[in-house]
């Protein structure tokens, strides 16, 4: 093993800030009034990122009704990320910046750039985040590849169910 280490489902969200397109600061973590989908995409560089990012803009009004606040964050740059919501309109708060060091806070898997792709620094790889009001790690999907991530319409449909049976945090034994 790498010691990379995980995510503790039911702990409070590790709290990071990061700059966010528009002015102001993302900050993840901590009580809020509402529910919390945190997505950390690769970034500028990756089309199943801009995928799965637009079929989220698709539901988003969904995942609002259900009482969720979208936030998505990677490492880019300010332009790499502004030129992503001039491309595709996003509406949700887009977050960029991420640090290495908060790669790791979140437990995620980082990849170096390679020569032949359009990436300009590490990034990191998927990470989809459901945070309760009090700030709690409910659902950590962690990947180490962009082909990997849960289809939205099953999280979301779980994360309603989740809600509405007040559903005991999954996945806490350590044994």
């Amino acid at each position: 093993m790498n010691g990379l280490s995980k995510p503790i489902v039911g702990a409070p969200m590790p709290a990071i800030s990061v700059p966010k397109l528009g002015g102001g600061t993302m900050n993840i973590g901590g009580a809020t009034e509402n529910w919390t989908l945190f997505i950390v995409y690769r970034g500028r560089h990756c089309g199943r990122c801009k995928n799965y990012l637009n079929s989220l803009e698709a539901m988003k009004p969904d995942w609002e009704k259900s009482g969720f606040t979208v936030k998505v964050a990677s490492a880019d740059t300010a332009e790499r990320a502004a030129a992503d919501i001039a491309e595709f309109k996003w509406s949700m708060d887009v977050g960029y910046g991420l640090s290495v060091e908060q790669m790791v806070t979140l437990g995620l898997y980082i990849t170096e750039p390679t020569n032949n792709g359009d990436a300009i620094a590490r990034f990191a790889e998927p990470g989809i985040f459901c945070i309760d009001p009090d700030g709690n790690i409910v659902v950590a999907a962690i990947s180490n590849a962009p082909s990997a991530r849960p289809d939205l319409a099953q999280l979301l449909d779980g994360m309603q169910y989740t809600i509405a049976n007040n559903l005991p945090f999954r996945g806490t034994v350590t044994a």
